[in-house]
C-alpha cells in the first residue's frame, strides 16, 4: 500500500502531463484542460506518498562534504561579482522567458508545467549547491549567490518560482548539516539527469504559526522516532519523493527528519491556497510514522533550525523582491502609457509618488536581504538582519502588490494582466516558513 496511489492521485498527475503538452495547443484544448484541472485541484484528492526512486549510496564518505564559505570581501561591498551577475542574468531571461509565460496557466490549474520545471532543471540550480565530489559543480558555499538566483527567478512568477526551488531546498540542508551517510545516500540523486522532486516541510495549518512552536511531535521509539503531525502549503507535495520535516522531538526542541515518500503512515491532501498556485501546495499528513535513527538530520548541529529558520526567510524575502521588482517593472510603462484627461496618468503627482514609493520600498528590501546573506556568508551571526529582511519583506512587499494593483485601477483586478497574482503571492511571502532555503 506505501507505493500505491489513489485514482484521483494518479488522475491529477496525468491531466498535469497532459496539460503540459505542446499538442493541447494546436488542437485548441488549452482552456478545457485548464479548467478540467482547475476542477480537479479545487474538488480535492488524497493520495499516498509518490513512488519511491529507493534511495542507495553510491559512494563512501569518510566524512560529511561540505563547502567552504565565501567569505567576507575585504571591503564592504553587496553589488554582486562578475561570476555572480552572469548567473543572475541566464536565470532573470529564463525566468522572464518561460516562467512569465507560463505563469497565468500554471496559475489556473494549480499545477506548473512539466516543460518547465525540466527545463529549470536543465539550469543546474540543484547542483551548484552540491560538492563537486558528490558530484556536483558547487565550488563554495554562497548564501548571496542562492539570493540573487531566487530574486532573479521570482521575476518570471512566484509561484513557479517556488516549485524550481523546492527540491533545491533539500540538497542545501543535506550538504549544510547532512553527515557522510545521509549525504552518501541522497546527494547523488540530485546531480542526475532526473533529479528528485524533494519539499523542506516546516509550515502548519494554524493562524500566527511560530515555527519554535511546532505541534507536529517526533517520539524516540525502537531505536529509532515516530512522526505524528499536519504540515501544510508543501509545494509538490503530490509528486515528491523526498520531505525534510520539521518536528519538535522530545528533549531536545525542533528538529529536521529526513522522510521518504513510501514510507507507511505518511499521505498527502489538496491545498490549493489563494497564491502560490503555480507550486501544487498540499498538506503532508505524518500518521505514526516511523523512522530509523538515521533519518534525523544533523544530530549533533546545535545551531541547525534557528539557522535552517533564518536561511529560509531569507530566501522568501528574495522572492518578495523579485516578485516586487516584477510589479515596478510592470507599472512603469502602464502609467506613461494609460491616458485620462488628456495626458498620461503619471503625470498625476499621486501616481507619480506611488511609483516612487515602490521603488523606494523595494531597494530597501533588497539591500536588507543582500546585507543578511552577506554576513550569513562571511560567518558572522545574521539573525537581526534576517529579522530585519523579514519584517520589511512582510509589511512592505504585500504593500508593493496592494499599489500595484490600485495603479491599474480596474485592470489591477481582472487576470488579464499579471499585478493581481503577483499580488496574491506576495501575501504568502510574509507567512511562509520553510520551502525554500538560500
Amino acid at each position: 500500500m506505501s507505493l500505491a496511489k489513489d485514482a484521483m492521485g494518479l488522475g491529477l498527475r496525468a491531466l498535469n502531463r497532459f496539460a503540459g503538452l505542446p499538442l493541447v495547443d494546436r488542437l485548441g484544448l488549452r482552456k478545457p484542460a485548464e479548467q478540467v484541472l482547475y476542477q480537479a485541484t479545487r474538488t480535492g484528492f488524497r493520495t499516498v506518498g509518490a513512488l519511491n526512486r529507493g534511495f542507495n549510496a553510491t559512494q563512501k564518505l569518510i566524512k560529511p562534504a561540505r563547502l567552504p564559505r565565501s567569505g567576507a570581501p575585504e571591503l564592504f561591498d553587496l553589488a554582486p561579482s562578475e561570476e555572480q551577475q552572469m548567473l543572475r542574468d541566464a536565470v532573470q531571461g529564463f525566468a522572464l522567458e518561460q516562467l512569465r509565460t507560463h505563469a497565468a496557466a500554471a496559475d489556473a490549474a494549480c499545477a506548473a508545467p512539466a516543460q518547465v520545471l525540466e527545463q529549470c532543471a536543465g539550469l543546474g540550480i540543484n547542483q551548484i549547491g552540491v560538492p563537486d565530489e558528490l558530484g556536483g559543480a558547487g565550488g563554495e558555499r554562497s548564501a548571496a549567490t542562492n539570493v540573487l538566483v531566487a530574486e532573479a527567478l521570482a521575476q518570471g512568477d512566484l509561484g513557479l518560482a517556488v516549485a524550481c526551488l523546492a527540491p533545491s531546498a533539500v540538497s542545501t540542508a543535506l550538504v549544510l548539516w547532512g553527515d557522510a551517510e545521509q549525504q552518501s545516500k541522497y546527494l547523488p540523486a540530485f546531480v542526475g539527469e532526473h533529479s528528485p522532486v524533494a519539499a523542506l516541510a516546516i509550515q502548519e495549518p494554524r493562524p500566527l504559526f511560530d515555527p519554535y512552536a511546532l505541534e507536529t511531535r517526533a517520539y524516540p521509539a525502537g531505536g529509532g522516532y515516530v512522526l505524528e503531525g499536519v504540515k501544510s502549503l508543501v509545494p509538490r507535495a503530490a509528486e515528491a519523493e523526498l520531505f525534510l520535516v520539521a518536528a519538535h522531538l522530545e528533549d531536545r526542541g525542533p528538529a529536521l527528519f529526513i522522510v521518504e515518500s513510501s514510507t507507511q503512515g505518511l499521505s498527502v491532501e489538496s491545498e490549493p491556497a489563494m497564491g502560490l498556485r503555480g507550486a501544487s501546495t498540499a498538506r503532508l499528513l505524518l500518521d505514526n510514522v516511523r523512522l530509523p535513527a538515521s533519518a534525523l538530520l544533523g544530530a549533533h548541529e546545535v545551531d541547525l533550525y534557528s539557522d535552517c529558520v533564518n536561511l529560509a526567510r531569507l530566501g522568501w524575502c528574495a522572492l518578495a523582491t523579485g516578485t516586487a521588482q516584477a510589479v515596478l517593472d510592470y507599472v512603469i510603462p502602464y502609467v506613461n502609457e494609460r491616458s485620462a484627461f488628456g495626458e498620461p496618468i503619471s503625470h498625476r503627482q499621486a501616481v507619480a509618488f506611488s511609483v516612487a514609493n515602490i521603488g523606494i520600498e523595494l531597494e530597501g528590501l533588497r539591500l536588507l536581504t543582500w546585507r543578511a546573506a552577506a554576513r550569513a556568508d562571511a560567518g558572522l551571526n545574521f539573525a537581526r538582519e534576517t529579522a530585519l529582511a523579514r519584517r520589511l519583506c512582510a509589511d512592505k512587499g504585500m504593500a508593493i502588490g496592494s499599489d500595484g494593483v490600485q495603479l491599474l485601477g480596474g485592470h489591477g483586478y481582472v487576470k488579464e494582466h499579471p499585478v493581481e497574482r503577483w499580488y496574491r503571492d506576495l501575501r504568502a511571502a510574509g507567512m511562509m516558513e520553510g520551502v525554500v532555503l538560500v
